[in-house]
């Protein structure tokens, strides 16, 4: 028997085996003495000789299933200690049944209107109460029931949304890491341009010009976690013009050129074979393919200007260009962060958005502690160099 079903099975056990509590509240002797000799075979029994102390066993570590309450009580009357007890998140479940003198239509429908599950009139017929309040404890009993199994079941969902989360962020990591076997670039250009991404993504989040496109933590959480793939393209790019230390020839610059391309499609055959639409792929697919892009234009594959490139591959475009200005290579020293900076905000209208520029500008110093916590060691350096 599967696990879930066993779970299941003993708790409906537990829940219908235990033996229900019944709260009577009433001001006379007499009555309490008598629902409690009705009660008594069937049912644990409470009782409370006025609103007050009604409600503080209510609201106990043990509170009542369901609660028998008289009307005309002095000081307090049933009327408030209804509307107490629904008014009070720990008591508002517990039904309530109105047991009074009180035969008027209009007295019943008031204190239905305030929350009670059932209206019963004095003298009472014993047969009828049992009757009515088995049939309430049956339908709390029911209530908690689906009430508990909908809390395991949006416990089971929160642990597999995790689980599928961790291992999206394992296979993107993997493909990244693929690419990463072809270049001299190092793991931690993964972390700091993710890093650069969410920061430059949440500050323009506040500018109307990005509103839209940044309007949730979900859509930014999407962005950091694409980002690693913007370069996954490489894979394709032979080793002659990928690590090649010095500049390219044009027809070399051509090929190179390949693997915004070459990135796109390798995601589009994962979607397909997936055969389902996931958020995180095509934001993924829209980065590999145009981060590559300028705001003027000038940029590839399509030569696409302005608004038309994607805002994802817009902010990739900043974080990866940085990132490669103050990252050391074997081939090549690190920029000074202030250097770096310049040519970003030199870039401004050609090369980048803007806007992205000055939000840019604006976290630099944020970005440089980034790259400092996170600075590429020797060690990274060779490993790099001898892929």
């Amino acid at each position: 028997m599967p696990e879930e079903t066993q779970e299941l099975e003993s708790f409906i056990n537990k829940l219908f085996a235990k033996q229900s509590t019944v709260l009577v509240v009433d001001d006379t002797p007499d009555n309490l003495s008598l629902m409690s000799g009705l009660l008594k075979d069937l049912y644990k029994v409470k009782v409370a000789n006025n609103g007050e102390k009604a409600l503080s066993i209510a609201a106990s570590d043990n509170p009542p299933d369901l609660i028998l309450l008289d009307i005309m009580m002095p000081g307090m009357d049933g009327y408030e200690v209804c509307s107490r007890l629904k008014a009070n998140p720990e008591t508002v479940d517990i039904p309530i049944i109105f047991l009074t003198a009180k035969a008027e239509v209009a007295d019943e429908a008031h204190g239905l209107d305030l929350g009670a599950v059932d209206y019963i009139t004095k003298p009472i017929s014993p047969p009828i109460v049992l009757a009515r309040v088995r049939n309430h404890l049956e339908l709390k009993n029911a209530r908690d029931f689906l009430k508990d199994r909908n809390r395991h079941l949006e416990a089971e969902v929160q642990k597999r949304t995790r689980e599928v989360a961790a291992v999206q962020d394992v296979t993107i990591h993997a493909m990244a890491s693929l690419a990463e076997t072809r270049d001299n670039e190092t793991g931690n250009h993964i972390r700091r341009t993710q890093l650069y991404v969410k920061l430059l993504a949440e500050k323009l989040r506040n500018n109307p010009r990005f509103r839209a496109e940044l309007d949730s933590d979900k859509v930014i959480d999407l962005l950091v976690k694409s980002a690693p793939l913007h370069d996954i393209g490489k894979v394709g790019i032979p080793d002659r013009i990928l690590l090649k230390p010095g500049r390219f020839e044009p027809d070399e610059f051509e090929i190179m050129k390949q693997h915004t391309t070459l990135g796109r499609d390798a995601i589009i055959a994962a979607e397909s074979s997936l055969d389902l639409e996931l958020p995180f792929l095509a934001c993924a697919r829209e980065i590999a393919y145009s981060h590559q892009e300028k705001w003027d234009g000038s940029g590839y594959p399509e030569g696409l200007s302005g608004d038309d490139i994607p805002v994802s591959a817009r902010i990739m475009a900043v974080a990866d260009v940085y990132d490669a200005l103050i990252s050391r290579r074997i081939y090549k020293p690190a920029m000074p962060h202030e250097k770096a900076v310049s040519i970003i905000a030199e870039g401004k209208g050609n090369h980048f958005d803007p806007d992205m520029v000055d939000a840019f500008l604006e976290i630099a110093d944020e970005c440089k502690a980034i790259a400092d916590r996170y600075l590429d060691s020797d060690a990274d350096l060779e490993k790099a160099a001898f892929k």
